[in-house]
């Protein structure tokens, strides 16, 4: 009858470390999280600089159709807006971009745009034959000979398996693209 009578009262030890248990899961789950969410705020910022610059490069072309499109209206293929194959041009000269002179010619235009693409986004100094301006191909990411379309593409540089638009990444998992196209 004594052993009936008498009551528990505490926490056995087992209760405490399941309880421990718990706590440690949800404290880790949570540093898991706030890593991710840092990743994730990285790669927003990257990809808004990446469509600032492109939407810069656009609106360039688009006030200066002049320079753009033929007398006949078609794009002009030797157009000094559109990048070769190299990518990069011959880098401007220090501080002549800043700001860049309302009579600057369209070669000029474009250095300076790939010199602020190079100095905002991460390791794009790097990936010449990924930063271009030229005719859409048929394909995203191909420059073509025909249409009306302009791709403006911008790579960066990331630890590999970071870019999180994997359609944009391709077969390297370093780099990641932004590219729009339209018609000006």
């Amino acid at each position: 009858m004594n052993d009936v009578r008498r009551q528990s009262s505490g926490f056995s030890l087992i209760e405490v470390l399941v309880a421990l248990l718990l706590i440690c899961i949800g404290v880790l789950g949570m540093v898991a999280m706030q890593g991710r969410t840092v990743q994730y705020t990285q790669d927003s910022v990257q990809r808004s600089s990446a469509a600032m610059l492109a939407n810069e490069m656009l609106e360039t072309m688009r006030s200066n159709r002049d320079q753009v499109y033929t007398a006949s209206g078609n794009l002009n293929p030797n157009s000094a807006y559109f990048t070769g194959s190299d990518g990069y041009p011959e880098a401007p000269e220090e501080g002549s971009c800043q700001p860049l002179p309302a009579n600057a010619n369209p070669a000029e235009q474009l250095n300076c745009w790939l010199t602020r693409v190079q100095e905002t986004l991460p390791g794009a100094a790097g990936l010449a034959a990924e930063v271009h301006v030229c005719r859409a191909g048929n394909t995203a990411g191909t420059c073509g000979n025909a249409g009306r379309a302009i791709e403006i593409q911008v790579a960066w540089r990331v630890k590999n398996g970071e870019c999180l638009d994997a359609a944009d990444s391709g077969d390297d998992k370093t780099i990641c693209r932004y590219r729009v196209r339209a018609e000006i």
